[in-house]
């Protein structure tokens, strides 16, 4: 068991180091959010603040950015047990059950403005996904039941209105009603596509959360089910990349590879298969955790920094690199050295961690900038909170390195 994999290299001062190193940039960065992102005046938290920290105190605020704000301090919460994460993550629950709740047809509504009133009332799967994740970690902090009601009730919808019962899978984007609509995407930079491996991957992310608080077969059924559908729809066994869009009848849409969305799927779908129990899909994700992570290293630069896409039908690289894979990078690369005691993964979550220190982080104001391009600069065009931009990926490295290396200890 991993257990016995972590005790064999138990003692390595390089890992405790490192380990030191992730449980201060955990503080550091709650720490920035606890400070300059609370809305004093309408409530929850700013929608925009720029890469020199200047607020945008009218910028709508965001669902996915709400979540994550839930998910990262209820985690971090129970991770740690600091009572002012849990104010946090109070403020954050108690805002989207007061803002973001459609009181009429259901769900939750994509985005609020600056005062709170619906701003976009669309129902975006992929945002109605972080929500349960968000309030199953809030739950499995707190222990408050309308938390868990709340999850249960998205679970619901989104089995209702999204799920394909002909081919399988879920569809991208409802009216505020629940009726079909016309522009599927996320944002302006996606595909106009009914099916996306983004979407799919946050819904098994959520699912599997749900069902680490609350098991039923029937939410079983659907994380093995969505295991099924990565497997034989979304990972492409040639290359062991992700297609990013697809048609209704998973026909794909799509040229591009996603590195950043390649490495954290390689982790993430393994646990999902653990925390599902199904002992046939955790030995397939574990064989698959690998392909799909050596796969991503084409996109790694020398500096250990992971670029954001490559097309290879047009032989096009997007020569940027995005805080988020990095952190996720951390993440897989990890998992992989207490799998296979190799140590190049060990080499390549830590190197990830010092080009994140290097490149990403902000020294002088705090939290990490989105991004760099090729010449280092900053991406200042770009925000360091906004609707996408929060303290997921960071916060949840730090803690699933951490935990995995004071496994080596015990």
């Amino acid at each position: 068991m991993l257990e016995n994999q972590i005790k064999e290299i138990s003692g390595n001062a390089e890992l405790n180091d490192f380990r030191k190193e992730l449980e201060k940039e955990l503080e550091d960065i709650l720490s920035f959010w606890m400070k300059y992102t609370p809305d004093p005046e309408h409530g929850g938290f700013y929608g925009k603040i720029d890469h020199q920290n200047q607020v945008d105190e009218t910028a709508d605020k965001g669902l996915v950015l709400n979540a994550r704000i839930l998910w990262s301090f209820a985690t971090a919460y129970s991770f740690n047990g600091r009572k002012e994460y849990l104010e946090m993550a109070n403020r954050s629950y108690r805002y989207i059950l007061e803002h973001f709740a459609d009181p009429a047809f259901g769900g939750v509504y994509w985005s609020v403005d600056y005062k709170g009133e619906m701003k976009d009332g669309k129902k975006q799967i992929y945002g109605l996904a972080f929500c349960i994740y968000a309030m199953a970690s809030y739950y499995q902090a707190t222990g408050d039941q309308q938390a868990l009601h709340f999850a249960k009730d998205l679970f619901e919808y989104i089995e209702k209105y999204s799920f394909d019962n002909i081919k399988g899978g879920y569809l991208e984007a409802f009216t505020r009603g629940w009726e079909l609509i016309e522009d599927l995407r996320l944002s302006e930079k996606d595909a106009n596509e009914k099916k996306t491996m983004n979407t799919h991957l946050h819904i098994i992310e959520a699912y599997a959360a749900l069902y680490r608080v609350c098991q039923n077969d029937r939410l079983k059924d659907r994380i093995i089910h969505l295991l099924t559908i990565f497997h034989d729809h979304i990972i492409n066994k040639e290359n062991w990349h992700l297609h990013l869009f697809m048609d209704e009848d998973w026909n794909v849409r799509s040229n591009g590879i996603s590195f950043g969305h390649d490495i954290e799927a390689a982790w993430l779908l393994l646990e999902c298969a653990e925390i599902s129990g199904d002992a046939a899909w955790i030995g397939k994700y574990k064989e698959i955790a690998v392909k799909i992570s050596d796969a991503a290293m084409e996109g790694m630069d020398k500096d250990g920094g992971l670029w954001h896409e490559f097309d290879p039908v047009a032989d096009h690289w997007t020569k940027e690199k995005h805080s988020w894979p990095q952190a996720e990078a951390m993440v897989a690369f990890m998992q992989l050295y207490l799998m296979r005691r190799d140590d190049k993964y060990l080499k390549r979550s830590i190197t990830s961690w010092h080009f994140i220190k290097d490149h990403i982080k902000d020294t002088k104001n705090g939290e990490w900038f989105w991004g760099v391009y090729a010449d280092y600069s900053i991406m200042k065009t770009e925000d360091k909170i906004g609707f996408w931009k929060c303290p997921y990926h960071s916060t949840r490295a730090c803690i699933e390195v951490i935990k995995r290396i004071d496994l080596m200890n015990n």
